[in-house]
């Protein structure tokens, strides 16, 4: 995705200009996420009556999305699957101690029976994703079956949480040693 990859916009963008350029991110690595997940071959029959081979996701995908930023992401989601279930993480990180904690956590029933687009748009020490994952294992999903989307990353988040869980997939535009902040402020407004 090079080329796609400068942050979305200095401080002083417009919030127009900072939400296209992050959604033009967010489809961009969203899509890509989809393209690791399962499909089938299928018989697909046009409104003209031409039919020919296609293909379509296999069932048991989902996302979800660490609040607030995470949601951001979301509709990125939607636009390429319409119907695919979404749960949402509510997580905090202490100023001082980078701490993470679970405040809230909404997940489809069976989860754990889904692979798991986990969405998240700036990774800094990966924290948030760890416990992020913690809590999916406790409701019985597979590392091995989650794959992170981040717009940016620095080595030391994803660094982080490929030691805590080397099985994940980690997918991201972008990988440097300082990761945009203020993210979510920016997109929802709030800044």
């Amino acid at each position: 995705m090079q080329g796609e990859t400068e942050p979305p916009g200095p401080r002083t963008a417009s919030r127009g200009d900072f939400m296209f350029s992050a959604d033009r991110l967010i489809r961009l690595v969203v899509e890509e996420g989809l393209n690791q997940l399962p499909y089938k071959e299928c018989m697909v029959t046009t409104p003209t009556g031409y039919k020919y081979e296609g293909v379509k996701f296999e069932k048991g995908n989902c996302g979800v999305s660490i609040m607030r930023s995470g949601e951001a992401m979301e509709q990125g989601l939607r636009d390429c699957c319409r119907s695919i279930r979404i749960g949402k993480i509510l997580i905090q990180s202490d100023e001082e101690t980078q701490r993470a904690k679970v405040y809230y956590a909404k997940f489809p029933p069976d989860i754990y029976r889904r692979k798991v687009l986990l969405m998240y748009p700036i990774l800094s020490t990966g924290n948030t994703v760890i416990e992020a994952v913690k809590v999916l294992i406790e409701h019985g999903v597979q590392p091995s079956v989650i794959i992170l989307l981040s717009l940016f990353s620095t080595p030391h988040g994803a660094k982080s949480i490929i030691q805590e869980f080397p099985e994940i997939t980690i997918l991201t535009t972008e990988v440097h040693p300082v990761a945009p902040t203020h993210f979510g402020q920016k997109y929802f407004g709030t800044d």
